[in-house]
């Protein structure tokens, strides 16, 4: 009877040794039986869930037993596909004329990797590229046979089945074929191992997938992506456990506003219409992972330390099979047509922050922080220098002046502003957005983050405007900001194109998850005055004085309005204008003239804050009855003394302060 346990210890050893960050080619618990592979996703990676183009876990097909083939022959091949639940978006090379030629990667035996985690002769080869991709190593492409030693060369001919050509270093690396969830590797030679104590290895690696939209509902981190893997072509090779998770999906960004000492939430800044002039702070903008590696650099910092690899540079070190980065780039090879901005496996730029600022209101500017910041509520600057480039506990992100284009350095920071503005306090190391049609957009790039921890990195938001109330600028409204990684449809790609694989799209590509939130409210100057009776009947007239107290001893920003005044019951007048009232000034009229036979009430709207009001009622000369009243104030004004330009636009200038989280 077959001891069923014996086997299942069995079965999860070998799973153990090709879960390695590393899988071994020498294994002592490889055999001599038939040929049968093993599947494993050793380690399944958090996906973000508004990625486009996230990395699945690397796919290890460990193969052992078989008949040894003879000396010469050619190695037979089969057809290794993996297929997603979701379309497959890793970047299409088109090698060799073939279009959905990818940079996803299926390498043999672990060339490259460690010695002391992977044995044998395979990690000690060299990575060479097989440069026929349609085919692989089947007829027409870069053979392979077999040699003395049972390992493999790259033969240039074969007659029958045997090589009658040059034969070069085996070819170990090649591309998978993408179509929409699927990407297939033809042609993959398939020489069993046949040794005791030999192991065949196939790691796939660098597949990318849209999961945008796939990590809804349930506990975070509990939604799977799955990966099926199956087999054609001109062998047979049996594969357990051939559906494996890789990877399991999340929000990976949290969003929101933070009041200007970014020590409480915010949002919802008033600034009065008439209170222009210099800049003032508006908010702190935070963006927060859900986990610790949902911001990432383009390449591991300690893989190229010359910038993170933002230098572009094709000396970028990422290629050791099985190891992990943590960056947006995967296992990058500038091997053979690989190289320079073609590199397989490289990333575009790393985790971009996205500010989309909407229904600013004609006339407000707007004005960020280069870097990532925090409030120190001093007077310090947004002034930051960034880590070294091995660095990888100081977090820090720069300002870039669009979602997908770098230049030669990788990224483009904007020349930031370092004068004052409008005549107010100097702040460095800000830059203004241009607004069009009332929106405007801001991004930063992640160029050092620690993955070990919850980051969150936040940036500064000011403001400054012109005041014009007479001609009501700037009109009153609220801005709201939406936050979300970078980049997003509609602007750099539509929504199907992103969720595509793609030649000419950067990577990495987000979905917009994100709600507008309330940044900014643009708020009339005004007061209203109401005046509970009015009359000019009866042999009665009342007196209406209105007085512009804009002017004071406290420093308050005077101000220059009219008010209309609206007429309420018997014989009601169309509503009449004062004219300005300078600051300092009162308006005074009777009812016989501005609204003669009437009696009601009256209230004013005055286009300047601070207004007070007040009525005196008598029959003619004051004879036999009079009394005065003062106007009611009404709470639908803004009628707040408002000192210097934009409200407390000192302290809040120095509230939001340049050191680097």
């Amino acid at each position: 009877m077959v001891d069923f346990r014996r086997w299942i210890t069995a079965i999860a050893v070998l799973a153990l040794f090709a879960g390695l960050a590393s899988a071994q080619v020498n294994s002592s618990s490889a055999g001599t039986g038939s040929l049968q592979c093993n599947a494993t996703v050793s380690v399944p990676p958090q996906l973000r869930a508004e990625g486009l183009t996230e990395l699945i876990g690397d796919i290890v097909l460990t193969c052992t037993g078989g008949t040894q083939l003879a000396a010469g022959t050619i190695v037979p091949t089969a057809n290794i596909t993996v297929s997603l639940g979701t379309q497959v978006t890793s970047r299409l090379l088109g090698t060799a004329g073939v279009t959905n030629a990818s940079e996803a990667l299926l390498l043999v035996d672990e060339p490259g990797a460690s010695s002391t985690t992977a044995l044998g002769g395979g990690p000690l080869q060299s990575q060479n590229l097989c440069g026929t991709p349609g085919v692989g190593a089947g007829a027409g492409g870069c053979l392979q046979t077999v040699n003395a030693a049972n390992t493999m060369l790259s033969c240039s001919a074969a007659t029958g089945n045997v090589c009658t050509g040059t034969q070069t270093a085996a070819s170990n690396v090649y591309q998978g074929l993408v179509a929409a969830n699927q990407v297939t590797f033809n042609g993959v030679p398939v020489l069993p191992p046949a040794t005791s104590g030999i192991a065949r290895v196939f790691r796939i690696t660098n597949i990318r997938a849209n999961v945008a939209g796939l990590g809804g509902g349930g506990l975070a981190g509990t939604s799977q992506l799955v990966a099926s893997i199956s087999i054609s072509g001109s062998t047979s090779l049996p594969i357990n456990t051939p559906v494996q998770v890789a990877g399991f999906i999340q929000s990976g960004l949290t969003a929101d506003i933070r009041n200007i000492r970014n020590d409480a939430s915010g949002g919802n800044t008033s600034f009065a219409q008439c209170a222009g002039a210099s800049t003032g702070a508006v908010a702190v903008l935070r963006f927060t992972e859900n986990f610790g590696t949902a911001f990432k650099t383009r390449v591991s910092p300690t893989s190229n330390a010359a910038g993170n690899g933002q230098a572009g540079n094709p000396s970028v070190t990422q290629n050791v099979p099985g190891n992990i980065y943590n960056s947006e780039s995967g296992f990058v090879s500038s091997f053979g047509p690989f190289n320079g901005s073609n590199q397989a496996g490289l990333a575009d730029y790393g985790t971009r922050l996205k500010a989309v600022f909407n229904n600013v209101p004609a006339g407000v500017r707007i004005f960020v922080s280069t870097t990532s910041v925090f409030n120190t509520n001093s007077n310090n600057t947004t002034s930051n220098l960034q880590p070294a480039g091995t660095v990888t506990t100081t977090s820090f992100a720069v300002l870039v002046a669009s979602e997908t284009a770098p230049d030669s350095n990788g990224f483009a920071p904007l020349v930031a502003s370092t004068s004052a503005i409008n005549g107010g306090t100097p702040i460095t190391n800000i830059a203004e957005l241009p607004v069009t049609n009332g929106s405007a957009t801001a991004v930063w790039e992640v160029l050092n983050t620690n993955p070990s921890a919850l980051e969150s990195f936040t940036f500064g938001v000011w403001t400054t405007f012109t005041a014009n109330p007479g001609s009501n600028s700037p009109p009153p409204g609220t801005g709201t900001v939406n936050m979300s990684y970078a980049p997003t449809p509609p602007v750099p790609f539509s929504a199907s194109a992103g969720g595509t694989a793609s030649s000419s799209l950067t990577i990495p590509r987000f979905a917009d998850n994100s709600s507008a939130q309330n940044l900014l409210v643009i708020t009339l100057c005004n007061t209203v005055l109401l005046y509970p009776f009015v009359t000019n009947q009866g042999g009665f007239d009342t007196g209406i004085a209105i007085a512009n107290t804009s002017t004071d001893p406290f420093g308050t920003r005077t101000q220059t309005g009219s008010c209309d005044m609206n007429f309420y019951g018997d014989s009601a007048p169309p509503k009449v204008n004062t004219g300005n009232i300078a600051t300092g000034k009162v308006y005074t009229t009777l009812a016989s003239t501005a609204a003669a036979g009437f009696q009601g009430y009256m209230i004013a709207t005055c286009q300047f804050q601070l207004a007070h009001g007040f009525a005196f009622i008598s029959d003619l000369g004051a004879q036999k009855l009079a009394m005065g009243y003062l106007a009611l104030v009404l709470p639908t004004g803004t009628g707040n003394r408002n000192q210097g330009s934009l409200v407390n636009s000192t302290a809040q200038n120095n509230a939001v302060e340049g050191v680097a989280h």
